[in-house]
């Protein structure tokens, strides 16, 4: 026997009573983050890649693994849809970017855990280049971690929403950055939209699950981000097809 606050206790119980404590979650429900090891690594390695990209021409990086949308149509190369989101056209481009992602990756990843703010990332950048792999020239090649930071946006927005918090500067950013999209020709706003509204559907599906499924969050989790994903990936098929409709009567395809 131990001695305990009040009377004694026997080891075995104070062992057995250690085991069966719940460990501290997110509203998420992943584990608690101390240091935002996702995010910069994210940081880390777009600012690799753009460092690689600026020695070997930054114009051909593009050409060889940014959303060109008759790239991914005509010769399936699929993972410009993701590779695109890793590479910039200058330094402001870049800088900007690794900005807000500096300042909204830490949030993030503390609300939702490392793996679940991976996803985010993920998914809301193919969401960017999805949209605008639809709705863009097919000619055009665009570049830019913009739909995976408009994605953080919208889950800021979306947690801010169920955490309480004043997201006042959130949505001042988020306007400025669309007036400057509709006046810049250069920048492809498709891409901030899509990233936007993917990224406020996972973070959605991430903290506003329903009480009556909090045994099996998890799970519902899963299923819920898979959805978004079936959604994307149909929507790429059909752009595909439209594209090889479209280039069809020139013998292309």
């Amino acid at each position: 026997m131990r001695s305990a606050s009040v009377g004694f206790q026997c080891p075995d119980c104070v062992g057995e009573a250690a085991r069966t404590v719940r460990q501290p979650v997110t509203v998420a429900g992943g584990a608690l983050v101390t240091k935002p090891y996702v995010t910069w690594t994210l940081i880390g390695l777009t600012v690799a890649v753009f460092l690689w990209q600026f020695a070997a021409g930054v114009g051909q990086v593009a050409e060889e693994f940014g959303m060109w949308p008759f790239g991914i149509a005509l010769y399936g190369e699929w993972w410009r849809l993701l590779t695109a989101a890793f590479l910039h056209g200058s330094w402001l481009h870049i800088a900007f970017n690794m900005y807000v992602l500096f300042i909204f990756g830490p949030l993030l990843e503390r609300v939702l855990g490392h793996a679940r703010f991976t996803v985010l990332y993920v998914v809301g950048a193919l969401g960017g280049s999805v949209a605008s792999y639809v709705f863009s020239d097919p000619r055009t090649v665009s570049v830019g971690a913009s739909g995976a930071i408009f994605g953080l946006m919208g889950a800021v927005i979306v947690a801010g929403r169920r955490l309480r918090w004043d997201i006042t500067q959130v949505l001042v950013l988020l306007g400025i950055n669309v007036v400057i999209g509709f006046l810049s020709p250069e920048v492809d706003w498709r891409a901030h939209f899509g990233g936007l509204v993917v990224g406020a559907l996972v973070a959605a599906v991430f903290v506003w699950t329903p009480p009556p499924f909090r045994p099996v969050r998890g799970l519902w989790q899963v299923l819920g981000v898979l959805a978004i994903l079936g959604v994307l990936v149909a929507v790429t098929m059909w752009r595909t097809g439209q594209l090889w409709t479209m280039l069809a009567p020139l013998g292309v395809g």
